[in-house]
């Protein structure tokens, strides 16, 4: 029964990051003015319409990954909901007060990949740009797995391998550019590793304490 109530608890963390990302609607607009970031290595990278799919296993990638965590590995499941929480908080502060846009091209064709990418342009609007969310979250899913006790070769080369796929989608189909993904993976590398110190002194206090009632209780036995 408590192994349920636990793991029902962790259902519901899960359901902090829908709950947040309420917010994202809200702010995909250019109502507060716009920026652009693009540069000239935006300019050079070519628009792959291919890209799309991986772009649109996003969610079905980070779905399937957080409740591999929360299988496996709760511990670190934990400390990966928490760091996406508190980087979509950044991200959607950033949105409010420097919002940006990335121009998108005019994708002709009937092919079903061209209806994809106009499909993605028509219910996404082009802003909340910087930082990616695609990206922060898919970074994060890397970093989950190389610091979680269930890491393998198989695994570790699995997620990565999707995440950069990803990460390299929204900007080959035009929804980010270059600064986009780079802030993304320095604020998720940033809140994960801090709370990774914070769990790290947490675990050593237990320890600690743990020590030192086990002394005590020697003391008294003697």
């Amino acid at each position: 029964m408590k192994t349920w109530m636990g793991k029902l608890r962790l259902v519901l963390l899960l359901l902090t990051m829908p709950c947040i990302n309420i917010f994202y609607g809200l702010l995909n607009n250019p109502d507060r003015g716009v920026k652009s970031l693009v540069t000239d290595i935006d300019r050079g990278v070519p628009f792959i319409k291919a890209f799309v799919i991986p772009y649109l296993f996003w969610i079905v990638f980070i779905f399937i990954i957080l409740i591999y965590l929360l299988i496996k590995d709760e511990k670190t499941f934990v400390r990966t909901i928490l760091t996406i929480d508190v980087c979509l908080v950044f991200c959607f502060t950033i949105y409010y007060f420097f919002q940006t846009t990335v121009p998108r091209p005019v994708v002709d064709g009937s092919d079903l990949l061209s209806r994809l990418v106009n499909t993605v342009y028509y219910y996404d609007q082009p802003f909340n740009c910087f930082p990616s969310i695609h990206c922060l979250t898919s970074y994060i899913m890397i970093k989950a797995i190389s610091q979680s006790n269930i890491r393998n070769r198989i695994n570790f080369s699995i997620i990565t391998l999707i995440s950069v796929l990803i990460i390299l989608s929204t900007m080959f189909i035009k929804q980010h550019v270059v600064l986009d993904a780079i802030s993304a993976i320095i604020i998720g590398n940033g809140v994960f590793e801090t709370f990774t110190i914070l769990y790290k002194e947490q675990a050593a206090q237990w320890t600690r304490k743990q020590s030192s009632s086990l002394m005590m209780k020697r003391k008294l036995e003697t």
